[in-house]
């Protein structure tokens, strides 16, 4: 098997994650969960320099999940790399549980930042990458954001910090699903041409389809490699990508499946 069937079959364990969690929970966010699991697949099975027997090793690298709702998607990446028990996760949700709706840097081993209130993550991710700089370390900080996330007007102020310290070793990855709660992000409030708008903020930007494994590999390789100024994948997604009744379905933004929809749901991920 190579290492591209490998983690497309890591990226479906992924998934069945996802679904397992927000079917036990009756709550959670499941079509962006799904819309950026081959992105996590790629970042914690094959990219990022990580130790899940020393979560706060120094040296590593930091993935910041700015659009926090979508927890599910990291708590299944993080268990299935072994920071805690997939048991765990049929937890997510429970009151009295570390995974939470929103991820916890306090109580959670792997989480890099604690998440939810959107448009914050770019602002987190510069001041680590600036520490990074500034400490001399080799580590890269990784941040991804949602596509309606970044009508949030921080997230561009932040843009202009992360161009002016020249953050060579930041990579932002937009989850290009196009749509949010209330509809597609044309309806709501275009951010369209993103590619260009990151662009003109000095970003080196990279397009590619945030469901081909090996154009994510790619496109962070290619990352690495940029200097003197901080890089921006644009990942076109599908939100619900690999449940059929749930692909481009706003109504699964944040919504859980019933009894039939989740055997449906698992027998397509199988």
């Amino acid at each position: 098997m190579t290492k591209i069937e490998e983690l497309e079959k890591m990226a479906k364990k992924i998934r069945k994650g996802i679904i397992e969690e927000v079917y036990k929970a009756q709550s959670g966010h499941p079509g962006g969960s799904l819309s950026i699991a081959d992105i996590l697949t790629v970042l914690y099975f094959d990219e990022l320099n990580i130790d899940e027997k020393n979560p706060n090793w120094e040296e590593r690298d930091r993935m910041i999940l700015s659009k926090g709702h979508c927890a599910p998607a990291l708590y299944s990446c993080l268990a299935n790399r072994g920071f805690f028990a997939t048991e765990e996760l049929e937890n997510f949700r429970n009151i009295n549980s570390n995974l939470q709706g929103h991820p916890d840097m306090n109580k959670i081993p792997g989480v890099d930042m604690t998440t939810g209130s959107l448009g914050q993550g770019l602002s987190v991710a510069n001041g680590i990458a600036i520490a990074g700089k500034l400490d001399s370390k080799d580590y890269r900080v990784y941040c991804v954001l949602g596509d309606g996330e970044i009508e949030e007007g921080q997230i561009w102020e932040a843009a202009m910090a992360s161009n002016k310290y020249k953050l060579d070793n930041l990579c932002v990855i937009i989850d290009n699903n196009n749509l949010q709660i209330d509809g597609t992000i044309e309806e709501v409030m275009s951010s369209y041409p993103i590619d260009e708008k990151f662009r003109s903020f000095g970003f080196q930007v990279i397009n590619i389809d945030g469901h081909d494994i090996e154009e994510i590999m790619k496109a962070f390789e290619v990352a690495k490699n940029i200097k003197g100024k901080p890089t921006c994948i644009i990942a076109r997604t599908i939100k619900g990508k690999g449940v059929s009744f749930m692909e481009n379905q706003v109504d699964w933004h944040g919504k859980a499946p019933n009894e039939e929809q989740f055997k449906q749901a698992m027998h397509e991920l199988e």
